[in-house]
């Protein structure tokens, strides 16, 4: 295994081991079971993998193949699991705060991680040329695995609704699409994934959210309504 290889195998398990904590994190506060916590784990660690592997046609996808990625994500999720279990206090309202900004930054790293390893496996596959399917394939393997983590855990996918999150990938993607004009080096990789968890760190502390439509007052009566004249009819 060349220098290069070993650089992408040390950002795929440290993005499979953060989106795998962010995974169980999310499991054990919807008091899931073992299993459940293994399950959006590893889903959330190896999910965007398999989507961008079934896109490209790299059939069965790499996950299956290597079976060191799921490996890692259940390890990871065990032990949060085995940590919150003996320690349930670590849950508690006077490390809320703490537990999420690890959160966060596990969420970051493994976003920007994972968002230049999605490009690169679009240029071993042959496509360096096709500049928007190589964003594309970062982008989905970067919040390909939280969106189906969320699905799963029954919530609407946190990209859709929270803070600067997909944008953040898209930037990143787009950037290391751009500098690889001008080189291939490790590097190029590194930097890229830097302004990915830059951006998510900086959305997270001072709350960056794209513009969403708000409900109006009349809107927000009329639901209530609504919803009031439904509960009635059904008695």
């Amino acid at each position: 295994m060349g220098f290069h290889q070993n650089i992408i195998f040390m950002i795929e398990i440290i993005g499979t081991a953060a989106f795998a904590a962010s995974g169980a994190m999310t499991a054990i506060r919807k008091e899931l079971d073992l299993f459940g916590i293994i399950m959006l784990g590893t889903i959330t660690a190896v999910g965007g993998g398999i989507i961008r592997d079934i896109v490209i046609g790299r059939i069965p996808p790499n996950t299956f193949l290597h079976p060191v990625y799921i490996t890692v994500a259940m390890i990871t999720a065990i032990f949060l699991f085995l940590l919150f279990y003996f320690k349930p206090e670590l849950d508690g309202s006077k490390h809320i705060k703490i537990s999420e900004k690890v959160l966060n930054i596990l969420d970051a790293v493994g976003l920007g991680a994972f968002t230049v390893i999605g490009i690169d496996a679009g240029i071993e596959a042959g496509y360096e040329k096709y500049y928007f399917l190589l964003i594309f394939l970062g982008v989905t393997t970067g919040i390909g695995g939280g969106i189906l983590r969320d699905i799963m855990a029954g919530e609407i996918p946190y990209v859709l609704k929270k803070q600067i999150y997909a944008c953040a990938s898209i930037a990143g993607a787009g950037l290391y699409t751009l500098l690889l004009q001008f080189s291939q080096s490790d590097y190029t990789m590194l930097i890229s994934a830097g302004a990915i968890i830059f951006i998510r760190m900086l959305a997270s502390r001072f709350d960056w959210n794209l513009p969403v439509v708000k409900k109006t007052n009349t809107t927000a009566q009329n639901e209530d309504s609504s919803a009031e004249t439904d509960e009635k009819n059904s008695f």
